[in-house]
């Protein structure tokens, strides 16, 4: 009873019985906007998802490190990398980088191949990549020998030796394709892509991914801006098909002809177990010295051919899921440009 007849609720005034979702309204809290300098429009701003998945990257290292100097006291300098060791590494970093991927797509909200692994022809757009990254670099080393900067000899392995290590070369770098770009091209390119603007996002993780390669022994300036100027162009890659998967086609077939193939230098770097010998001949800016093909001027070229040969096959045909947002964030009233990649054509 009340004990004041104005106390009724207006339902028990009007002799109308209370109905269920009155009485749950009724007892509901009131509802809270959530906190706008941790949530935007798309969710989780930017910024902070950024930071996030660097925290859980760089706390995973520190445990990776601690394992491996307790356990494995693995050796500071390696002059020589074999497939093995290389794999090792490689397999360790993908690791942990699926181990934060998987985490920030649980705390967005989204599946674990949202972040550039979706949408149609993924076996056609790898197989795709990796036919283009092999005449790409083809291209170049021939051109360096054909103008007298490069000598070429072989090959150096058996035919067992030659298919042994071509298969785990192979496979080691394809592991190096799905790094990489999944961690720039990926994760990173997604969020800060949603904060920035596609392109802003591109051009600032490319200038990190072409700086990431000062530490390897042998690079050279030309060495650095042809990595950035690739990163750009896996980003055109991306920008067009809305996936990865041709980009981790042509980074794993780039770095396998260059690396086992032609015997080359990749970013000053020497490998055990290669089909010919590459040896650079003559300038250092032209034939690219101990960076190898990667540090000669003539890649600058290749690279503007590369990206316009992309514009005339996808240019014209495909509609990028980022259209509208190439400069600037999605706007606030649509879908992030990301999540339409699932219902992109081929």
């Amino acid at each position: 009873m009340y004990e004041n007849p104005e106390d009724r609720p207006a339902e028990e005034k009007s002799g109308a019985p209370l109905q269920p979702q009155d009485t749950a309204a009724m007892q509901a809290p009131p509802k809270r906007s959530p906190n706008p300098i941790l949530w935007g429009p798309h969710g989780i701003r930017a910024g902070w998802a950024v930071l996030i998945f660097a925290a859980i990257i760089a706390g995973l290292a520190v445990i990776v490190r601690l394992v491996a100097m307790h356990f494995l006291h693995p050796p500071h300098k390696v002059a020589i990398l074999t497939p093995g060791l290389a794999a090792t590494n490689e397999g360790i970093m993908l690791g942990m980088l699926a181990i934060a991927v998987f985490a920030m797509s649980r705390i967005e909200c989204k599946p674990f191949l949202y972040y550039g692994y979706q949408g149609r022809a993924r076996a056609g757009r790898f197989l795709f990549g990796l036919l283009w990254g092999f005449v790409a670099i083809t291209v170049l080393v021939l051109t360096l020998w054909k103008l007298g900067l490069a000598s070429l000899s072989g090959p150096t392995l058996n035919e067992g030796s030659a298919l042994r290590y071509a298969v785990e070369w192979g496979g080691m770098f394809v592991m190096v394709g799905f790094f990489e770009e999944s961690f720039l091209r990926g994760y990173l390119q997604y969020t800060v892509g949603r904060g920035l603007g596609f392109w802003w996002a591109a051009l600032m993780l490319s200038f990190l991914f072409g700086f990431g390669h000062h530490s390897n022994p042998g690079e050279s300036p030309i060495g650095l801006v042809s990595a950035g100027a690739i990163g750009l162009v896996f980003c055109v890659s991306l920008w067009y098909t809305g996936s990865l998967w041709w980009a981790v086609g042509f980074h794993a077939a780039w770095d396998w002809g260059e690396t086992y193939f032609y015997g080359t230098a990749d970013s000053g770097l020497q490998a055990k177990g290669h089909l010919l010998n590459e040896h650079a001949v003559g300038s250092i800016l032209w034939s690219g010295g101990a960076t190898g093909p990667e540090g000669s001027i003539l890649i600058l070229p290749l690279i503007a051919i590369i990206a316009a040969l992309m514009f005339l096959w996808w240019g014209r045909r495909e509609r990028s899921p980022w259209a509208g947002a190439g400069w600037r964030p999605p706007r606030a009233e649509n879908r992030p440009p990301e999540a339409e990649i699932t219902t992109a054509g081929n």
